[in-house]
């Protein structure tokens, strides 16, 4: 069978589409509740900047040859040793050293850590980052980010043609996306045998005490709504919001909900703190890489979400033609096939399907990333918001988060 590459399918053109226009976030963590909810909170409401924009630092690409890259944890790939094979045969191709630093696990938190220095148009200690798209759309919006020079990015031409003229950022001037992926149920394979079909099942009095969910309001509360019979891409508002967060706080209050997490929710999967979780998809296949096969993930019967990331070149950052060889590398459809077979997302790099079927034919079936028509009839993006509703609904959700 040829494989078929994404932007070949009307579906998956129209997901996409739908994915930035709602501009829906990946993650947004916490590493617990009380404390860290309160600093997301206190993040979340500061944009940040003022009416001056700061200018771009001077590149000195040319005599540094280096660059630091800001992602999250678990989303690339890696060998036993812990090196990354990808970023080492990038160094040898170019003779660019990449400092890969693990520091985001938050759009907001990590947005908090670095504002005043962006606002200043100071380097941040970041060449490329790569963030959320409504994250994104932020920092271009207050003039955070660098133009990127698309004649040192030749592989652009091989980006998903859907995913070239967002909304936030028209012709990828300032960002190019990394991955993207889903948002579902997942539950321990060996404790309950019988599997889940819907975050109702998530409720089930067996599981009292024992269920995680994520810390990113799109996420869970968009899981619940959807159960609730919403189309959280159309027009929906108050009501429905409300009806959702009243559910996820009795879940808090009565003790079925044990954590509220980010990407610490593995840690409790693996410690089995919890059987059955609200999670983000290729994170369970790195799991079960790393812990053995126990878990299993799911889009829930009423549907998951989907959400893409993005790389930028930082205001002050005085290495960007470095970070655009980079970010050019791994727009190579061999490059790009091989972080997919590691970290389970889904690609945007035209040709990467059949640069996987060379790799393993199975991986170039993997729903989680070439999704199929029939795997993203299940997917459904947040719908945008405006700031009045952001920071109203991000309020609402975070009184739930603080008890």
């Amino acid at each position: 069978m040829k494989p078929r590459t994404m932007p070949a399918d009307p579906m998956i053109q129209e997901l996409i589409r739908q994915a930035q226009r709602a501009q829906v976030g990946r993650r947004t963590v916490l590493a617990g509740a009380g404390a860290g909810a309160a600093s997301l909170a206190l993040a979340a409401c500061s944009t940040g900047g003022g009416s001056t924009k700061p200018t771009p630092a001077k590149d000195t690409s040319a005599s540094d040859k280096k660059v630091n890259w800001a992602n999250w944890a678990a989303y690339i790939d890696e060998d036993d040793a812990g090196k990354y094979p990808t970023i080492e045969a990038f160094t040898k191709e170019t003779g660019i050293k990449v400092n890969y630093d693990v520091a985001v696990d938050d759009n907001n938190t990590y947005y908090g850590k670095v504002k005043d220095q962006l606002a200043l148009g100071q380097d941040i200690g970041a060449d490329t980052v790569c963030l959320t798209d409504w994250m994104v759309a932020r920092w271009i919006r207050l003039g955070y980010t660098q133009k990127l020079d698309h004649a040192n990015i030749p592989n652009l031409k091989n980006l998903t043609p859907n995913l070239l003229n967002v909304d936030f950022d028209k012709g990828r001037n300032q960002s190019l996306p990394w991955q993207g992926g889903f948002a579902g149920i997942a539950w321990n394979k060996d404790k309950l045998p019988g599997g889940l079909k819907s975050v109702d099942d998530l409720w089930d009095p067996s599981l009292k005490g024992r269920v995680g969910v994520l810390s990113e309001m799109r996420d869970t509360l968009g899981l619940i709504m959807l159960q609730n019979g919403v189309d959280i891409a159309g027009d929906w508002g108050d009501d429905e919001f409300n009806a959702a967060n009243d559910i996820f706080a009795k879940q808090v209050g009565d003790g079925q909900i044990r954590n509220i997490k980010g990407n610490a929710y593995l840690e409790d999967l693996k410690s089995e703190d919890t059987l059955a979780a609200i999670v983000w998809s290729g994170d369970i296949t790195v799991i079960n890489a790393e812990a053995g096969d126990h878990w299993e993930f799911a889009i829930p019967t009423a549907g998951g979400t989907l959400w893409n990331d993005n790389f930028l070149v930082p205001i002050g950052s005085p290495r960007k033609a470095n970070a655009e060889a980079l970010i050019n590398y791994y727009y190579e459809p061999e490059v790009a096939a091989e972080v997919a077979a590691w970290v389970n997302y889904i690609t945007p790099v035209v040709g990467a399907q059949e640069a996987a079927m060379a790799i393993d034919p199975e991986l170039a079936e993997n729903q989680l990333i070439f999704p199929n028509e029939e795997t993203l009839s299940q997917a459904h993006v947040f719908r945008g918001l405006s700031p009045a509703e952001e920071a109203k609904y991000n309020a609402e959700f975070q009184k739930v988060l603080l008890g």
